[in-house]
């Protein structure tokens, strides 16, 4: 069992920046991939960014290239989405999610644990 919880989410300007953290915690979690996710309201949630076990290997979204960077510290068993040049699009409720034995998907359904998300509001 893996427990995921996020923290970072507020207020910010558009061109503001934001940086959200996971902690997790449960046996084995430096081995899991993990990703995060996006819901606004009234959408469905969608793939924002992944990195491997290792941290070697990342993706991201078309909307957030260029813009977001994911990372994770596997010593505090912590992954973080560092946020720039936000946009107001970009305001959602943020997942971290874990996939045991994957190398970080887009897709939710592969994921196995799921934090209760972070609140980023990007005002104009």
């Amino acid at each position: 069992q893996v427990q995921l919880v996020e923290s970072g989410g507020g207020v910010v300007q558009a061109g503001g920046s934001l940086r959200l953290s996971c902690a997790a915690s449960g046996r084995f979690v430096s081995s899991y991939a993990m990703g995060w996710f996006r819901q606004a309201p009234g959408k469905e949630r969608e793939f924002v960014a992944a990195v491997s076990w290792s941290g070697g290997n990342a993706h991201y979204s078309d909307p957030v290239k260029g813009r977001f960077t994911i990372s994770r510290d596997n010593a505090k068993n912590t992954v973080y989405l560092q946020m720039n040049s936000l946009k107001p699009e970009d305001a959602a409720v943020y997942y971290c999610a874990a996939d045991h034995g994957g190398s970080g998907t887009e897709n939710s359904y592969e994921y196995q644990y799921w934090g209760q998300g972070t609140q980023v509001t990007v005002s104009s």
